[in-house]
């Protein structure tokens, strides 16, 4: 299964962001288990964000790498970003993302921002209900264990 995550659920699991983080992290942690991906937006979003939070290089670095030996990067095209003007879809930068994954056969988007992808024709999931896809398809457990 092909997956592109949106900057919204890693950055839920490196921010241990109480709310959302058992869940975006169970995604993260289970990223062995599907092919996940990411733009390359969201890759230089995520670089300044945590800069910017942790002012070090060297861990921001650390972040950066670990992020991308669990998911490849999806570049966006200039058709991307025409399409996106075109779409149905409010939100210019959620519009690439989708045309991004339309273009590259992706199965999913994993988002907590539904809403704005309400016009996308890629399915997209908050991340429970990936996990709960990801364990209904592939027959794993999507739970941490106390």
């Amino acid at each position: 299964m092909r997956v592109l995550l949106d900057t919204n659920v890693l950055l839920d699991a490196i921010e241990v962001r109480k709310e959302f983080f058992d869940d975006s992290c169970m995604v993260v942690l289970l990223a062995t288990e599907y092919d996940g991906f990411i733009v390359a937006s969201s890759a230089t979003d995520i670089y300044y964000i945590e800069h910017k939070r942790n002012h070090s290089k060297e861990k921001t670095k650390a972040i950066m790498d670990k992020i991308f030996s669990l998911f490849d990067i999806l570049d966006t095209t200039s058709e991307d970003c025409r399409n996106a003007l075109r779409s149905d879809i409010p939100d210019f930068e959620d519009a690439i993302i989708v045309e991004s994954a339309k273009r590259n056969d992706m199965d999913c988007i994993v988002t907590r921002n539904t809403k704005d992808f309400k016009n996308s024709n890629i399915p997209v999931h908050t991340p429970v209900e990936f996990l709960e896809l990801l364990s209904t398809k592939q027959g794993i457990s999507t739970k941490c264990s106390k």
